[in-house]
């Protein structure tokens, strides 16, 4: 059923996900499948949230995807030492035989998610299949690319999105009927999301959804700098070869609508009366002596009317909004469509970051990119610094602009839930 490096599949116009042997936990080797799993590398809060990881199991994933040592070379030779290590000891094993993975999380709102786990054929943005709608940072794409040679593995899922046809047709027909048998594997995280795993293995399902998702077409919803990663590794080596694909998990929105939340910036070294004082004149500028909660509500009521952020780190919420309309026209270039021009992240990076505070949106010294609220408001309280708290983008938004193929400003939204890493891993060499 792998169809990798024939014509004919290259030949499709539309996605091509195949089987792999999925590399999994021994839960007889580990202390509980919640313990070695971690949420994706970027949403790791460091270096708090790695410490906790790293001392939940000494298998926790996250000594894969984001090891510790001095040096970047150093620490990609660990993981690749490390993931050895696991194999030779047992600690991960290979499935018997390729398949694709229904993945399930739940929680305990009442939230269902299902998808299908992968290995789908890396394509280029010009064939318009996956659709990217944020930019990225390429010493991101770099970092990841060396940990990916290093390890010649595909260490977490990215989540794709496509919009099928809301029945319970071909793809998903085949989700909901093995979801209906014994898991594989079945844990809750400490976040409270539940996990199931199940493995499809038999030639009529697979060709079922292989033809299904064969005239689909994608949106990225997290991963894009691991998409971009999977485009460099694959122009490295001639095809036909193991990366050609990349490990992701596809869920169809028509049926699992994801839920999409905003990336907050901390920003160094900036007090927050500072980038207050830079707002003079040029911003509305609202203080709030509330909780959080409410601070956040009102935010999205502002955002409602046009841009607006919540400025933290001194204790209080700072609400700002209303910007000066001649500002936006000198900052915010006008080469793309009044949707783009008006983002929340567009102003923030083109009029905030570039044209007041003079902060690169791409020097990790100066910004970081945090998904979590509180944690963001906290650090920032901590480090003396500016939490910038930004209100999410709606999805329908996201996807026209991807359809028009113009990208948001990096880190501009956070589609979830994520799957956890840590539950299927595909090997290259395998």
């Amino acid at each position: 059923m792998n169809t990798a490096g024939h014509p004919e599949a290259t030949a499709r116009r539309g996605l091509e996900l195949t089987p792999f042997r999925g590399l999994r936990y021994d839960p007889d080797r580990v202390g509980s499948l919640a313990a070695v799993t971690s949420p994706p590398y970027d949403v790791v809060v460091r270096p708090d949230g790695l410490h906790h990881l790293q001392d939940a199991d000494p298998y926790n994933i996250v000594r894969l995807i984001l090891p510790q040592a001095a040096t970047a070379g150093a620490r990609n030779e660990q993981a690749a030492a490390t993931l050895r290590h696991w194999l030779s000891e047992g600690v991960l094993a290979a499935d018997p035989e390729p398949g694709l993975y229904v993945y399930e999380q739940r929680d305990g709102d009442g939230m269902l998610q299902r998808g299908v786990i992968g290995a789908l054929r890396v394509s280029e943005p010009a064939e318009g299949l996956v659709l990217p709608h944020e930019d990225v940072m390429p010493h991101v794409v770099a970092d990841r690319a060396a940990l990916m040679r290093a390890t010649s593995a595909n260490l977490e899922p990215l989540l794709l999105t496509y919009r099928g046809d809301g029945t319970t047709a071909d793809t998903t027909a085949v989700i909901e009927r093995t979801a209906e048998g014994p898991p594989l594997l079945s844990t809750t995280t400490e976040d409270g999301y539940s996990h199931r795993l199940w493995s499809i293995t038999d030639p009529a399902d697979l060709d079922l959804v292989q033809s299904d998702l064969s005239h689909r077409q994608a949106l990225i919803a997290d991963g894009h700098h691991r998409w971009a990663t999977y485009r460099r590794l694959r122009a490295e080596h001639p095809s036909p070869s193991p990366w050609d694909h990349g490990l992701v998990l596809l869920v169809d929105t028509a049926r699992y609508p994801l839920r999409v939340r905003a990336i907050h910036r901390l920003l160094h070294d900036l007090p927050v009366p500072d980038a207050l004082a830079a707002l003079d004149g040029l911003f509305r500028v609202r203080r709030l002596e509330v909780p959080l909660a409410e601070a956040l509500e009102t935010l999205a009521d502002a955002a409602c009317t046009g841009n607006a952020y919540l400025l933290a780190g001194d204790g209080a919420f700072h609400l700002v909004d209303d910007p000066d309309p001649g500002l936006l026209a000198r900052t915010v270039p006008t080469d793309r469509p009044p949707a783009w021009r008006t983002l929340d992240a567009t102003v923030l990076h083109a009029t905030l970051l570039a044209h007041i505070w003079h902060i690169p949106e791409d020097d990790p010294t100066r910004i970081a990119y945090i998904h979590d609220t509180a944690a963001t408001v906290s650090k920032a309280e901590r480090d003396g610094g500016t939490a910038v708290l930004m209100h999410p983008v709606r999805e329908d938004v996201v996807r026209d602009l991807a359809r028009q193929g113009v990208t948001m400003p990096r880190k501009s939204t956070s589609f979830g839930p994520k799957p956890a890493s840590g539950l299927v891993l595909r090997a290259l060499d395998l």
